[in-house]
């Protein structure tokens, strides 16, 4: 996959011009950038080429891009299934609302969420203490609160499944837009039936569904949001 190039007078350097307008602020106190740019033009893909594929090292690096996302103490609590042969698309299609992007777009991935486990976190801080990041002895200082947070909290531990799984869709969706890949997040699906079909653990949770690939004609662009006087309050 290769990068496309974003014009710094495109979509995005519009929407900033357009926050700057209304705080007041001279457009010049926002720069735009190749990054911002993918944020702000990034939509919700209907309608995807259904003859496109992806290939394994494609599908590889948007969920090594993903798993750079942060999550809490290093818990790193999330897998991945992508969904790309006729035959998975012919599965989860039934259970996903039957949703036509299922099975035209490139791939489909079933999102997963791990319930936060605390008991975890010596095995996922040893790489970092073995590239030299942190001392070993700092590891307990870590995995005692994550002990206090999350044990015998079984909310908190799906929250954080939730949460851990977001942060990485989230990383996915922008890395697809800077390729030229189009992609929507989805919850229409039976959560149940995708756990059963897919072969999901007891302690893990099916988020979302997020369709990536190549788009076709029709697409909307990035819809306007209410204005961020309306969200923002500062303290």
């Amino acid at each position: 996959m290769n990068c496309i190039s974003v014009a710094t007078t495109g979509p995005a350097t519009r929407v900033a011009a357009e926050i700057f307008r209304e705080t007041g602020k001279s457009e010049n106190a926002f720069t735009t950038n190749a990054v911002i740019e993918t944020i702000l033009s990034r939509s919700a893909a209907k309608y995807y080429d259904p003859t496109a594929t992806l290939s394994d090292d494609q599908i590889r690096d948007l969920v090594r891009i993903g798993t750079s996302a942060p999550t809490s103490f290093h818990l790193q609590n999330w897998r991945f299934i992508a969904v790309r042969s006729q035959e998975a698309k012919a599965r989860l299609r039934p259970i996903a609302w039957n949703q036509p992007a299922i099975t035209d777009a490139a791939a489909t991935f079933i999102i997963i969420g791990r319930l936060a486990d605390a008991s975890t976190v010596p095995a996922r801080l040893a790489p970092v203490v073995e590239a030299g990041i942190m001392p070993a002895n700092l590891v307990p200082e870590w995995e005692i609160p994550a002990r206090g947070l999350y044990d015998d909290q079984p909310q908190r531990q799906r929250d954080e499944a939730v949460r851990s799984a977001t942060f990485g869709t989230a990383a996915i969706i922008y890395a697809a837009r800077s390729l030229g890949l189009g992609s929507t997040p989805m919850i229409g699906f039976d959560s149940e039936a995708v756990h059963r079909e897919f072969g999901l653990a007891e302690e893990e949770v099916p988020v979302m569904l997020l369709t990536v690939g190549p788009e076709r004609a029709g697409n909307w662009p990035q819809k306007p949001r209410i204005p961020v006087a309306d969200v923002l309050e500062f303290a």
